[in-house]
């Protein structure tokens, strides 16, 4: 039976990490997590002997073992196991044994510290969470909640990535009879902020610009969502809404705003846009004219986010 030992960072500083502090219990898998600037893998390669803290120090088991992405998994017998990411390329048939053989190492007294964007082989193997962000613990604790607080963060930050992003019109196909010209679509933010990305339950708005080349008494404009495998979700026209705004004069210009609650699931999506006649003849049609995102943080499964509320009766 191996006898490990804590693994110990005192007031370590190693760029990017800064007099970071923290302690893995022996026998224990502690699960790290954060992007990929934070500074986990530094952490690694400092428990490992790699690398030397410019000021703290480090306390780890004589017998220690670094694996990386592409490495052989080497999980025989050591006092302290290192994993940077290092089931990113195997299949799921390499995980689930290399899982087996990790509870068995930890049973056997092996401290294991595992960086991993893979948040059900965190929850299967870690007992503990580390999270880490621009070099410090910002968390830790249980990996369920943990992992919850952190994905909340990453929806976040993509929600506010979305909005340096430009996605210019790019029609996947384009037709109509040219009485009118669709000259922009935008999706802004429920702070009124152009973003390719929104968050599941905000309020979102499609804007679409139109400009009329000839006299139109009676147009339509409609939206229609699609998931990227162009399963349509949802689409409404201004003649659903009971909205009428024409005649349009030859040259004059237009700006409609579709307002709704986006309650989607995270995923990829398009939107399609077409100003038309009540029959249906297209003056305008922009298929898949624009690409959004929708994020959340927390999972759910499908494409409509229905918000169910659970209760529970014993009876």
């Amino acid at each position: 039976m191996l006898w490990g030992m804590a693994v110990e960072f005192r007031q370590v500083t190693c760029p990017p990490l800064t007099a970071f502090e923290a302690v893995a219990p022996d026998g224990a898998v502690i699960g790290i997590i954060g992007e990929d600037d934070a500074g986990g893998s530094t952490l690694l390669r400092l428990a490992a002997g790699i690398e030397a803290p410019q000021a703290g120090a480090v306390a780890v088991g004589t017998k220690r073992r670094l694996i990386g992405p592409g490495d052989p998994l080497n999980l025989a017998p050591v006092d302290t196991l290192l994993l940077d990411n290092a089931f990113t390329l195997h299949d799921r048939l390499v995980r689930a044994r290399a899982v087996a053989a990790l509870d068995r190492l930890r049973r056997a007294g092996t401290t294991i510290l595992m960086t991993s964007q893979d948040e059900e082989l965190l929850l299967n193997l870690a007992d503990e969470i580390w999270w880490i962000e621009k070099g410090r613990l910002v968390g830790r604790g249980d990996p369920a909640e943990a992992l919850e607080a952190y994905r909340s963060r990453i929806s976040t930050r993509v929600r506010e990535w979305g909005e340096t992003v430009q996605r210019p019109l790019a029609p996947r196909l384009r037709r109509g009879d040219g009485r009118a010209e669709i000259l922009s679509v935008e999706t802004l933010g429920e702070n009124g902020k152009p973003t390719a990305v929104w968050r599941s339950g905000e309020l979102a708005v499609v804007r679409v610009s139109v400009k009329y080349q000839h006299v139109v008494p009676n147009p339509v404009i409609g939206i229609m969502i699609r998931t990227r495998i162009g399963l349509n979700v949802y689409g409404t026209n201004t003649e659903l809404e009971k909205l009428k705004f024409g005649p349009c004069d030859s040259g004059e210009m237009i700006r409609l705003s579709f307002a709704f609650r986006c309650e989607l699931c995270p995923q990829e999506y398009t939107i399609t846009v077409a100003s038309h006649d009540p029959d249906g003849v297209w003056h305008d049609w922009l298929e898949d004219a624009v690409a959004f995102s929708v994020t959340d943080g927390r999972y759910t499964a499908g494409v409509s986010n229905l918000r169910a509320h659970v209760s529970v009766d014993h009876v």
